[in-house]
């Protein structure tokens, strides 16, 4: 289980640096947007066309980055939307449980057939060198090769995330995978709520304590 919790932790760390990286694409996305945007309004008064379809294309072609290199940096860090009534009630095990299942039952096939049903497509695009319809567009097949390379960074990320909460059943030592598991095995909110009721009890006591200190009041 150390060897699986290691690597767990080196594709942890993998997909942070990525989604580290790609968060600063969000304001490369702005500036084009808004340089685009004076050129377009500018070439009106000038006459001269300033603007171009390689904007607007690399501005979803980066929006894309976003989206796809960002799935497996949010899987790690459970940023993706959870819908449940149940699921943050539960204890740490039983959350291990719906994790694990859901991974290896559901995320993990997914990841398969989108590798497998986008690899015909990619392949099509590098044969015939696709390229955007638009005049002035920029080449497609690099943004749909991202795509192999999401899903399989998204199954790696699944795969860890089996392996954590296999851990978490197993009662191994998630410190040993290093940060990440660290951070995991101190993630349990119902942990959480009985460190902070013990502290509760203790405050209680000692004003408990203060209270009998007092001398009762003379009555009559």
């Amino acid at each position: 289980m150390k060897s699986l919790l290691r690597i767990s932790a080196a594709i942890d760390r993998l997909n942070d640096r990525i989604g580290s990286a790609i968060q600063w694409l969000a304001l490369v996305i702005v500036i084009i947007g808004a340089l685009n945007a004076l050129a377009r309004y500018t070439g009106r008064y000038t006459g001269v066309s300033l603007s171009s379809n390689a904007y607007l294309d690399l501005q979803w072609y980066l929006f894309s980055l976003i989206f796809l290199m960002g799935a497996a940096y949010g899987l790690n860090h459970d940023y993706h939307v959870r819908v449940d009534v149940l699921y943050s009630r539960l204890g740490r095990k039983a959350r291990a449980w719906i994790d694990l299942i859901g991974s290896a039952l559901f995320l993990v096939p997914f990841a398969f057939v989108m590798l497998w049903v986008s690899w015909g497509p990619v392949v099509n695009s590098w044969a015939v060198l696709e390229t955007s319809p638009d005049p002035g567009g920029l080449p497609r097949y690099p943004i749909k090769t991202v795509i192999l390379v999401s899903f399989f960074l998204l199954l790696l990320q699944a795969l860890s995330e089996i392996v954590k909460n296999a851990a978490i059943l197993t009662g191994a030592d998630l410190a040993e995978s290093g940060p990440m598991g660290s951070s995991l095995a101190g993630s349990d909110p119902a942990g959480s709520d009985s460190v902070g009721s013990d502290s509760a009890g203790s405050d209680s006591a000692e004003a408990g304590g203060e209270g009998r200190s007092n001398p009762p009041s003379e009555i009559g």
